[in-house]
């Protein structure tokens, strides 16, 4: 496949990330965060509001809140003319499963229903080597869900890293494009697309970006996010 992690990523840093994320426990109730101040001049009702529902790479892990990836998405979707606001629903650590089980109160906790979510989760399963078919369960039991409610998603997806084997990779890889064509969600293959193996764009443990890393994410992902959101008028 023309996109891999870097061959260079060693088990050792995959441990040192679960370490990472187990640091930050949060739980599964835990409600999305405003990534814009109050006073705005757009109410709620005025601008479009997309939620982040991910893991450590939406949660901005090892970056300010202001420079991670829905406040950074929030930014340049301004830039380009949209009044929006982008919730972060990031959770460190996250696996499918602890997603599964905090999805319905965290759309429950939102003003109104989002415009859409963004769906980032499977990086954890494939760090802690869980198998492939119970994550994709997990992650079409969430895409019911939302569907169920009606709501807009677009699925954000990861690769399995080299040490996982190939045999693993080949299971895991084939969870992001099956699912989205079932579902007819659009899909961003790779999150890390561009930036994993770049020292310039990723934080000293090779797996999350910096802040550079965070706006070639954004600058991908942005014009995607709009499509989807310009489909629904």
């Amino acid at each position: 496949m023309a996109r891999q992690w870097p061959t260079y990523v060693a088990w050792g840093l995959i441990v040192q990330l679960l370490a990472a994320c187990s640091g930050e426990p949060a739980s599964n109730n835990a409600a999305p965060s405003r990534t814009r101040t109050e006073g705005r001049a757009a109410s709620i009702g005025e601008r479009k509001l997309i939620l982040a529902f991910g893991d450590s790479l939406y949660a901005g892990y090892g970056v300010a809140q202001n420079e991670s990836f829905p406040h950074e998405l929030e930014k340049a979707l301004k830039a380009r003319g949209d009044a929006v606001e982008v919730r972060n629903a990031g959770v460190s650590g996250e696996t499918t499963q602890g997603g599964l089980q905090r999805l319905a109160f965290t759309l429950d906790g939102l003003p109104r229903k989002p415009d859409l979510v963004l769906l980032g989760l499977g990086g954890n399963d494939m760090l802690r080597g869980l198998d492939p078919a119970q994550s994709e369960k997990n992650l079409r039991a969430m895409l019911d869900m939302l569907k169920a409610r009606k709501l807009p998603v677009m699925l954000t997806g990861m690769l399995a890293a080299p040490n996982m084997g190939a045999a693993y990779a080949d299971r895991f890889n084939a969870i992001y494009p099956a699912v989205a064509k079932d579902y007819g969600v659009p899909l961003y293959p790779f999150f890390l697309e561009g930036v994993v193996g770049n020292a310039k764009y990723m934080q000293p443990d090779s797996i999350h970006p910096n802040p550079a890393g965070v706006d070639i994410i954004v600058g991908k992902i942005a014009p995607l996010v709009l499509g989807r959101l310009a489909s629904q008028r």
